[in-house]
This record gives structure tokens, C-alpha cells and sequence, in this order.
């Protein structure tokens, strides 16, 4: 019996010890496929993360009292700061690639330049994008056009509103904005340069087809020449509204919560207020860069605000 004993607390022992050792082993906390894909009438959509950002939830708004901030957070189960993803969108024809922005690339360090590498494992190469349309000329939307020093998608036309490409490569306008927003003008002048020099950038003017059954919709406020892209194929429509909106528990309740980083904050508003309440009646798709990876989904109103109804994940599209 005592040897029995013996044996059971050996065994018991190693399980125990084995046990231990699994449990100790370390927690995984990386995340998986960083690309979704959504069916538009006969185009496919690619959604592509290029990173997330920690937005500060609690300084960022103007035109709401933090208060509120901090409760709509909290009723969200949120808190600042709010992780926002950074994302991009590649319409994909049959015969035509055309990304819309292009991600943050290395100008947000550790935070975003993952682009590329989800394209890729989408199914994609950099070098076969034709038309890139970029919504306006903020770090976390141009900075992907360079990656290692070089022109990230060497083949590509970039189209952006005539308004932004004259104020953000014009450093004489760094007086027209606060310091928070200066280090746009060095940013865009570095992501552009290359384009420029070699023929590839085309600005537009707004509210006109910039590619086959893609038009541009000027939206400014957020920057001069902010502007939304509205997608159409067959019967459906997406709406690509840049940085319409930021963190979207807080401006989807309350639209006219403006942010330190717009241009004009009432012409900014204005678009958000337009935007929600014309994607809310026709139904439009969006395709936010902002709201959580992959930004894909419909707007409906609720109350005297709106509510996000994101899109139901598909295995197939």
C-alpha cells in the first residue's frame, strides 16, 4: 500500500508539474488576416489594415463637453484612449485595381506600414495597383505611397482634389494651421515628391468621375480639399468618406463633435451631418477609415444620432 502510495504522488506530481509548465507557456496577443473582402455589384472590395492608432478621446473633440465624451465612452464600453484602425479599400474591377488611401506607412512608426504586406496576402501586388485616390492629405492616408525609401506602388496614377495638393505643398500655409497639424506639410511633401517628379500625380476637381464608376464628392472642412468617393456598380453604392469620421461611439450620437485636427471645424461638421444623413436614406455601403477593421457596413439613424450596423462577416463574398 505504501508503495502505491509512492507511485500515485510521483504521478500526481509530474501532472502537476507538466500542468504548471503549459499554463506558464506565453499569452499569444498578436492578431490575425489583416484584409476582408465585401462584394459590390460585379467589383470586389478589399478592405486592408495598415495598423491601428490610440486616439485620445478625452482631448480631441471640440463642440461636446468631455463629460459627454467620457459617458458615450463608457455606455460603449470604451475608454480613452480609443484604439482606431487605419484602413484602405482596393476596388477591384475584373480588369482595373484603383486603392483608396493608402494607410499611415512608416510616418506612424510602429502604428501603421502594414499595408502592403495585406495587400499582398490578399492576393495582390503593389506594383499592379492602377489609380490610387487619396481623400485627403493627412499622414495616415498618404504616407503608404513610400515604403524603404522608395514609390510603394511604382505603377499607379495618384489622384487627389486640386485644393489639397495646392495646401499641403504649399509650406507657406503651415501659418494657416495649429502646430499640432504642421508636420502634414513635410509628410506629404515627402510621400508626393517622387510622384510628382515623375509625372504620376493627377489632380481633380470636384464632384466629377475621377475613374470609370468612381466620383468625387468635395467634403472639405476636415482639409480644404477633403473628399468622400462614392463607389458604383450595378444596383450598389459604397461611400468612402475618409476621416469623416474619428472615433465613431462618440460622432455617430453626436455628429457636430468637431475635432482639433479639422481645417474648419463647421464646414467639417456640416460634411459629417450630410454624409450620415444621405448614407442613412439611399443606404449606401461605407468605407470608413476609421471605425473598426474593416470599416465596411451601413449607417441608420437613431434617435437624434446614428448607429453603425456593421457588415456580417462572409466567408465567400
Amino acid at each position: 500500500m505504501r508503495l502505491r502510495l509512492s507511485l500515485r504522488a510521483v504521478v500526481m506530481s509530474l501532472g502537476m508539474v507538466a500542468g504548471a509548465a503549459h499554463a506558464a507557456s506565453p499569452l499569444r496577443d498578436t492578431q490575425g488576416s489583416g484584409f476582408y473582402r465585401l462584394r459590390l455589384g460585379d467589383d470586389m472590395v478589399t478592405a486592408l489594415l495598415d495598423g491601428t492608432h490610440p486616439f485620445k478621446a478625452d482631448e480631441l473633440f471640440t463642440g461636446i463637453e468631455r463629460d459627454k465624451v467620457d459617458a458615450i465612452l463608457a455606455d460603449n464600453f470604451l475608454s480613452s484612449p480609443v484604439e482606431g484602425s487605419i484602413n484602405a479599400f482596393l476596388i477591384d474591377t475584373g480588369s482595373h485595381l484603383i486603392l483608396i488611401d493608402t494607410g499611415a506607412g512608416p510616418l506612424y512608426g510602429k502604428d501603421g506600414g502594414y499595408l502592403a504586406d495585406n495587400l499582398i496576402a490578399a492576393g495582390y501586388r503593389p506594383e499592379d495597383v492602377d489609380d490610387i485616390l487619396i481623400t485627403h492629405l493627412h499622414l495616415d492616408h498618404e504616407g503608404g505611397l513610400m515604403r524603404n525609401g522608395i514609390m510603394a506602388f511604382p505603377n499607379a496614377t495618384i489622384h487627389i482634389a486640386k485644393a489639397d495638393l495646392d495646401f499641403w505643398l504649399n509650406p507657406a500655409n503651415a501659418f494657416r494651421v495649429p502646430k499640432l497639424l504642421q508636420p502634414m506639410f513635410a509628410g506629404a511633401k515627402s510621400s508626393l515628391g517622387p510622384y510628382v517628379a515623375s509625372g504620376q500625380v493627377k489632380p481633380f476637381e470636384p464632384d466629377q468621375e475621377v475613374v470609370e464608376g468612381i466620383r468625387a464628392i468635395a467634403a472639405p472642412g476636415h482639409t480644404p480639399g477633403h473628399t468622400w468617393f462614392l463607389v458604383s456598380s450595378g444596383k450598389d453604392h459604397l461611400l468612402a468618406w475618409g476621416d469623416t469620421v474619428h472615433v465613431a461611439a462618440v460622432q455617430l450620437a453626436e455628429p457636430q463633435a468637431a475635432i482639433k485636427y479639422d481645417f474648419d471645424s463647421a464646414a467639417a461638421v456640416s460634411a459629417r451631418q450630410r454624409a450620415f444623413a444621405e448614407a442613412a436614406s439611399k443606404g449606401y455601403w461605407i468605407a470608413a477609415a476609421h471605425i473598426s477593421f474593416p470599416g465596411l457596413g451601413h449607417i441608420q439613424r437613431a434617435g437624434q444620432g446614428f448607429t453603425w450596423i456593421p457588415a456580417n462577416y462572409t466567408r465567400t463574398p
